[in-house]
């Protein structure tokens, strides 16, 4: 017996050391083919792993003679590696999910629409989730997109998400920016408020951004280009993360996030919550936040998926406005009089705070191998405002508020009402649409897509009192409907969350008080033709808009509803690409729109009147491009000329007498811009390099007819001028960019990026002579340390320093002013002008844990 058992063991031990065994090979970027360092090397199944060396080699011992391999990398698509024997594997290629983002995403796969490297042909840059997680720190999602070509981004020292950017020098009202699919620009006037997508860092598995007219399938204007924002959905695989952050000026902020995973029965989720704080780099710009997220997919099989998604990111912030040069010599860049204490309370009388609840049910449809239909149903509700004061203000001597003063003279009123008080101007609004495309596969080599895209738009605008500030009531004096005024006293909080439903009655509102409707209806198709070394794509789509507008405040109620305005618009693209060789293609294409105006361009002045000028905004574009692809080595080359024809341009700066901001907006504008972009990047052994070179001509043509408003909207001055040969000011019109990469040590890596700007200039609208700003760099530095845990688990620290240099920059100017005689000049500029000072050297440390 002993002896047999003994034979059985020894037979057991052979089997195992028979069946173990070592197998090598090596893995390969596969958009540059060259080795790529620290991948991740797995026997599926188990905790035996490895990563591979600077050579991209890997050396692993399995545990039995069959099975796979799971090769991954951060920013990278995973690939599965079947082994039936041991030895040395072939060459394994990993493609950047950078250009493929919607690899990740488990919905929306017909709606996403996303460009493939040259196989589009269009000029596309994309960013990858390990970019946003490693380099967001506590900015802008906008301030991702700073190392592509054509890019600039302006509106950071307003304070936290109050940033803006332009592509290719137009600005957030002329690119597209879409969410898995869904359009999210601003009904009314196109714009994009960021400080209402604080969560967006949290939230995005990838960015990738088409410049010029990119190849989104919608009925969408997209003239500087077309964002798409790739959220995370329902994961596939259960696990989840801890992340915690801190940064510069009392930052800090925490997250946590959970995957269920998809159980048998085809059901998963995803939860994540996050909290944010800070006191803003420039002085009284404090903010606070959170964001949730929770997604639920339903796989009943092969044919169906649908993913049920809902988030926020409610928060508040204070602002800034900008100042003359002359007053941040005085009391220095940080400077921000829109603030004083009461005793120890810290107060602003300049703010914003709004919640922008998002849901939306997305339906994947494979009905068969040749078609797929993708559908997305969606809806948001905004609430929230701006905070802002009303009334005659009391400054101290360094021009900050004095609230004591105030509220004295409050309390001190004969009759009880306000000579000064807080108010909130609130924008509420409700959205809800729907987008759907329908894919048939014609041949092999010819696919067709059709579909719809349905909104429906009601936004609400009032003010309301914010704070009395010691008095009884606010006299409003302007209602119509109150001819011997009214006496208001309910006052309401600028409290993100509260503002879901704690708002004024109509009777407590004051100075306007009106309601929007748009209806949005457009239709679009794509042809789109592929061989192994062609393609090309024709799209075209139609669109109507209809608009009416409510209004309580200026009209009795028998005259409140405005002229209902209809109008359609259409565009049509195309373009090719051809692969001459593996190492060289060329692309072009080709587009014209015709689109709508604004709903804000088509009544006049905020009223019911409407305005005889309006009419479609022309677009016609030109690309071309080139692309280079060798060993070690990628580049891109693209050529663009726009034109741009009846456009209203406009602009905002602040006076210094009065403390309001003052706009100036320009009718019957023709904007032509033209250009070169190049980005490129390559690796040598652990070293990635990487660049961008865009220049730029952006100019104005022919007349524009000015008005110029104050910010209660009364006219100031109006008048006909020539613009033509204009600068384009908001954007850097020449900009330049290095980065690098380095894999120090197997688990360590650091990476800096340089960025020049220059041919900047003032953002002042159509004018004939503007002003340039004075050139300026950055560089940004940043170290990420990787320790493995047991398993699939991570610990991932992360450090950024961005402006390492502490360049101090006029990053904006909003004024025009040359210098007078004898008057006092900084780098150039007179001190007279108004500009807002680019942000100093700043730091943020994360700590990330993965499982």
């Amino acid at each position: 017996m002993r002896k047999i058992y003994f034979t059985m063991v020894a037979f057991f031990i052979a089997a195992v050391a028979f069946s173990q065994g070592t197998i090598t090979g090596t893995v390969i970027d596969g958009e540059i083919n060259e080795p790529l360092p620290g991948a991740s090397v797995v026997v599926q199944g188990t905790t035996v792993g490895t990563s591979t060396d600077f050579d991209g080699k890997f050396t692993i011992e399995v545990p039995q003679s069959t099975g796979t391999l799971v090769i991954s990398y951060i920013g990278y698509t995973p690939k599965s590696i079947p082994f039936s024997s041991t030895g040395s594997l072939p060459q394994i290629v990993l493609e950047p999910n950078a250009d493929e983002l919607d690899g990740v995403v488990v919905v929306g796969t017909g709606i996403i629409d996303l460009a493939r490297d040259r196989e589009t042909p269009i000029a596309v840059s994309s960013i990858g989730a390990k970019q946003i997680q490693e380099k967001i720190g506590t900015q802008d999602i906008t301030m991702t997109l700073v190392n592509t070509p054509s890019v600039y981004v302006a509106g950071q020292s307003s304070g936290y998400g109050d940033s803006r950017m332009s592509v290719r020098g137009f600005g957030q009202d002329n690119t597209a920016f879409l969410l898995n699919g869904q359009p999210i620009n601003g009904m009314e006037d196109g714009l994009m408020y960021w400080s209402n997508w604080s969560g967006m860092a949290d939230i995005a598995n990838g960015i990738q951004i088409q410049r010029g007219l990119g190849s989104s399938k919608l009925a969408i204007s997209s003239v500087g280009g077309t964002v798409n924002f790739v959220t995370k959905a329902t994961d596939k695989k259960e696990g989840g993360f801890a992340y915690y952050g801190m940064a510069n000026d009392s930052y800090y902020k925490g997250t946590l996030g959970y995957n269920t995973g998809m159980n048998e029965n085809g059901f998963g989720a995803s939860v994540m919550l996050s909290h944010w704080q800070g006191n803003g780099y420039n002085d009284g710009t404090e903010g606070y936040g959170q964001n949730y997220f929770i997604s639920l997919g339903y796989s009943p099989n092969d044919r169906h998926n649908f993913n049920f998604l809902i988030t926020g990111a409610p928060q508040y912030h204070d602002q800034n406005f900008s100042k003359r040069i002359s007053t941040y010599l005085e009391y220095g860049r940080k400077y921000n009089n829109n603030n004083g204490y009461l005793g120890d309370e810290f107060i602003s009388e300049r703010g914003n705070y709004y919640h922008k609840p998002v849901a939306n049910l997305n339906w994947d449809f494979n009905i068969n191998d040749k078609s797929q239909l993708s559908s997305v149903l969606y809806a948001s509700w905004g609430r929230g405002g701006s905070v802002g004061p009303v009334g005659s203000s009391v400054r101290t001597d360094d021009g900050y508020v004095n609230w004591s003063a105030i509220i004295a003279n409050n309390e001190a009123s004969a009759d009880g009402s306000a000579t000064y008080a807080l108010r909130n101007s609130v924008n509420n609004h409700a959205w809800y649409g729907l987008v759907t495309n329908y894919k048939l596969e014609l041949t092999d080599n010819l696919d067709w897509n059709v579909g719809f895209d349905l909104r429906s738009y009601k936004g609400t605008h009032f003010r309301q009192i914010h704070d009395l500030l010691g008095a009884d009531y606010f006299q409003d004096n302007g209602h119509i409907r109150y001819p011997s005024g009214n006496q208001i006293s309910a006052t309401f909080k600028a409290n993100p969350w509260s503002a879901l439903g704690g708002f004024a009655d109509e009777s407590e509102r004051y100075a306007w008080d009106y309601d929007e409707r748009i209806n949005y209806g457009g239709m679009f198709t794509q042809l789109e033709y592929a061989v192994e070394n062609f393609s090309a794509f024709m799209q075209g789509s139609l669109s109507s808009q209809s608009h009416i507008r409510w209004d309580r405040y200026q009209y009795t109620e028998a005259n409140e509803e405005s002229e209902k305005i209809s109008n359609g618009g259409y565009n049509i693209k195309g373009g090719a690409s051809y692969k001459i060789s593996e190492a060289h293609t060329i692309y072009a294409n080709t587009g014209y729109y015709s689109r709508q105006p604004y709903h804000d361009n088509i009544y006049l002045n905020f009223t019911n009147d409407v305005n005889p000028l309006t009419e479609n905004e022309k677009i016609f574009g030109l690309e071309a491009g080139y692309g280079l692809r060798l060993n070690n080595f990628s580049a891109n080359l693209n050529l663009y000329r726009t034109s741009w024809e009846d456009r209203v341009v406009t602009s905002s700066t602040t006076d210094d007498v009065t403390g309001q901001e003052i706009f100036t907006s320009n009718f019957g504008v023709k904007q032509l811009h033209s250009g070169l972009e190049i980005d490129a990047k390559g690796r040598i052994n652990q070293l990635m390099l990487r660049g961008f070179l865009s220049i730029g001509n952006w100019e104005y043509s022919g007349d524009a007819r000015t008005l110029v408003r104050d910010e209660d909207r009364n006219i100031l001055s109006e008048e006909t001028e020539d613009v033509d040969g204009g600068k384009v000011g908001d954007a850097a019109q020449f900009t330049f960019g290095l980065g690098a990469d380095y894999q120090i040590l197997e688990n360590l890596s650091a990476d800096a990026d340089y960025r020049f700007y220059d041919n900047l200039y003032a953002d002042v609208g159509a004018i004939k002579e503007n002003l340039e700003l004075p050139s300026f760099g950055i560089l940004d530095l940043g170290a990420t340390y990787n320790i493995p845990i047991a398993g699939a688990n991570n610990l991932s620290l992360r450090f950024n320093v961005n402006n390492a240099l502490h360049k101090i920059y006029i990053s904006e100017l909003t004024s025009a002013n040359l210098p007078t005689a004898g008057e006092e000049t900084y780098d150039g500029l007179a001190v007279s002008n108004f500009a807002y000072f680019g942000l100093g050297r700043t730091w943020n440390l994360s700590l990330r844990y993965s499982f």
